[in-house]
């Protein structure tokens, strides 16, 4: 079985969201530095460019985390596969993600790292799907609201293909 990649959102509709999520972050952390920490491995082409266009110091930080679970259902616990390598204490600390959807394990990683007490806590998603919503999760920066659709392009996958493509394109099974 075979897989068709359909263009969602075409690279300049993206280029010109994370232009615009760069400046409106600019805008509101004006004077201060920002401690951007990507969620592996999806997030890092995501926070890669939203980092070149935010205009204020920002620093980057990495984690990799994994949710347990079956397939279809995850149980919202993290193993933290990779933690970050510097302290949040007293950051502004923004959480880049490729995709919201469920909220679970996000729900429990945004929990996590409030307690390593951050002066604030934010996050910024590429994609949101509301549809699939199961843990209220507060995003403060949205790029683009998409149907409950299973998507690839810009560091998402299928199993472990197209992460390079540079726009948001839906999987269509042969």
């Amino acid at each position: 079985m075979g897989e068709t990649i359909r263009v969602l959102l075409t690279e300049q509709e993206v280029d010109a969201k994370i232009q615009e999520i760069g400046e409106r972050i600019s805008r509101d952390y004006a004077g201060k530095q920002v401690h951007l920490v990507c969620v592996l491995k999806g997030g890092s082409f995501f926070m890669c460019e939203l980092a070149k266009r935010i205009t204020i110091p920002v620093s980057l930080d990495f984690m990799s985390v994994s949710s347990y679970g079956s397939e279809t259902k995850s149980s919202g616990i993290v193993k933290i596969i990779k933690d970050l390598d510097e302290p949040l204490k007293d950051k502004e600390v923004i959480v880049v993600e490729d995709i919201v959807d469920s909220g679970r394990t996000l729900s429990y990683l945004l929990d996590l790292l409030k307690d390593r007490n951050p002066k604030s806590l934010a996050l910024c998603t590429l994609l949101d799907k509301p549809e699939r919503r199961i843990v209220d999760v507060h995003v403060d920066y949205t790029g683009f609201q998409i149907p409950d659709e299973f998507v690839v392009g810009y560091g998402l996958d299928y199993d472990q293909k197209y992460r390079n493509l540079p726009y948001i394109g839906i999987v269509e099974l042969d």
